[in-house]
């Protein structure tokens, strides 16, 4: 089978097409034919060596998949040959595999896939879009004002969606294109932000009477991270996940006076240390019918064929995508 395997670190020009051997499941285990890979901007810090986690090379990236059953270990009985399925490496603690034509997987976290949803739609709504359900659920929305940053990616836009579903007062959402928030506008957003401004934050406070939001969903890092302290309402929680750049965010003295006498927090989100085999079920399968009901857009951010990996890569790092982007073998 074909995969794309990096040997060394560096920049896209190290993802390279391999031959390996076609796996065979073990008991409790099925071998998925991908129809599509999700590709998410973690790799591309797998990928430099930049990540929380080192792969061991030579490694193959992508934690994520989607596709038809082609062969079932032994004990399986309530899954078939030919089924549609989605493969969530990431929540059986696998996050490394999804670049290839199979994947192997613990048959505990596989997902029936409706047939009225595609194979990107639902590569879309794995990763991001359990990232995006639970964060609502950790941190409701119920009520409040709501910032999300990055709010035309993969797990912004769903996010945008989620939030006002949850029952979200109102939606600011912030992105770097003036396209991209037209993006998050369609979706639900009431306000759109450029946090490449300046003067972002003023325009948040004018958005907000003066006030602020009452939750912030942050992943873009760095400035970003430090400026939604600013930006946040007494009470209120900022919430960081995806730490993409969160080497470059420090807390002193001031910060911490202000999170005292403003009864402000700061909370950390990860989704994969609470995917039980059960949690990912529900959650995939409460997506997968948002999404074939029409009351959950997914939007697409385009679709490489395995040997344009490293054109993939070049676009999300560039910040040139919206949506979901993903491998189709």
């Amino acid at each position: 089978m074909r995969t794309i395997q990096m040997s060394r670190f560096g920049g896209p020009e190290v993802l390279e097409v391999t031959e390996a051997p076609k796996p065979l499941p073990g008991p409790g285990q099925l071998l998925v034919r991908v129809c599509a890979a999700g590709i998410n901007f973690a790799d591309t810090l797998m990928r430099q060596n930049r990540y929380a986690l080192t792969p061991e090379l030579p490694a193959v990236l992508g934690h994520e998949a989607v596709g038809v059953v082609e062969a079932l270990g032994e004990g399986l009985s309530d899954l078939a040959v030919g089924q549609r399925v989605a493969a969530p490496l990431f929540a059986a603690g696998e996050f490394f595999g999804g670049y290839a034509e199979y994947v192997l997987l613990d048959a505990r976290y596989v997902v029936p896939l409706p047939d009225e949803l595609s194979f990107q739609d639902a590569a879309a709504l794995m990763v991001q879009g359990l990232t995006a359900l639970y964060l609502t659920k950790q941190a409701s929305p119920e009520g409040k004002t709501v910032f999300v940053s990055a709010a035309a990616g993969g797990v912004g836009t769903l996010l945008v969606q989620l939030a006002k579903r949850a029952g979200a007062k109102r939606v600011i959402a912030a992105a770097s294109r003036t396209e991209k928030l037209e993006i998050a506008r369609a979706l639900g957003a009431e306000v759109g932000i450029d946090y490449t401004r300046r003067d972002w934050v003023d325009q948040v406070r004018a958005a907000t009477g003066g006030r602020g939001p009452d939750i912030i969903y942050e992943s873009v890092g760095g400035a970003v991270t430090a400026a939604s302290l600013e930006a946040l309402a007494p009470l209120g929680e900022l919430v960081i996940y995806g730490a993409l750049n969160i080497q470059s965010f420090q807390m002193g003295v001031p910060e911490l006076l202000g999170l005292i006498f403003k009864n402000q927090s700061v909370t950390g989100f990860a989704v994969a240390p609470i995917l039980t085999p059960e949690n990912v079920r529900s959650g995939l399968g409460e997506l997968f019918d948002l999404a074939v009901g029409g009351r959950l857009k997914v939007t697409r951010g385009g679709s490489y064929s395995l040997e344009h990996a490293a054109q993939a890569h070049q676009a999300l790092e560039g910040r040139r995508t919206t949506g979901k982007v993903v491998l189709v073998p």
